[in-house]
């Protein structure tokens, strides 16, 4: 896990890199979109350019990453989960700098990249994939509830899809901790 010096709240488990690995967003996340934010078209492989190729290697880029049909089998947990882009651009949470959403956010942010969206964004993180995270308590509460183990993938693959979309993965350690609580 790689930590920021300078938002030490933020504490994803998995890179960029990892969470295209492991097989996000249905493929689809950099595809070519028309943003309503921008007005502008944008080119699949223009955008990705500024990402380090190790990032793709291994990958069919165009079956994981700039697909323009959604495939959930592509996903780690098999499942559909997430809102369209079009979805998250009329509720506001897409900014300018970046069209495509939070993941383009934490692919620049991790690169190096500090904006005036970062705390906005490590908010919007803290709330969904933090500790005290909606999402990741709820998966917690589910394996407790139902005497599971914490990587038990029975247990809302739909969450658990949607963490990884965020950058995290439930681990032992922080199950046990969570539990302590």
């Amino acid at each position: 896990m790689k930590s920021f010096s300078d938002y030490p709240e933020f504490k994803p488990n998995l890179t960029p890199k990892e969470i295209l690995k492991a097989g996000s967003f249905g493929g689809t996340y950099f595809r070519p979109i028309k943003s309503s934010i921008t007005g502008k078209q944008y080119k699949s492989m223009d955008v990705i350019r500024e990402y380090p190729k190790s990032w793709f290697s291994g990958l069919d880029i165009h079956k994981y990453v700039i697909s323009p049909d959604y495939d959930k089998n592509v996903n780690k947990y098999k499942v559909k989960c997430g809102s369209s882009l079009e979805a998250w651009e009329k509720s506001g949470w897409i900014d300018k700098q970046d069209p495509y959403g939070w993941f383009q956010w934490y692919c620049r942010f991790y690169q190096g990249r500090r904006s005036d969206d970062d705390e906005r964004q490590i908010k919007r993180w803290t709330k969904l994939a933090g500790p005290n995270g909606r999402f990741r308590k709820r998966l917690m509460n589910m394996i407790i509830k139902n005497k599971k183990n914490y990587n038990d993938k029975n247990v809302s693959p739909v969450i658990r899809q949607t963490l990884l979309h965020w950058g995290y993965e439930l681990t032992s350690k922080d199950l046990s901790k969570y539990k302590r609580s």
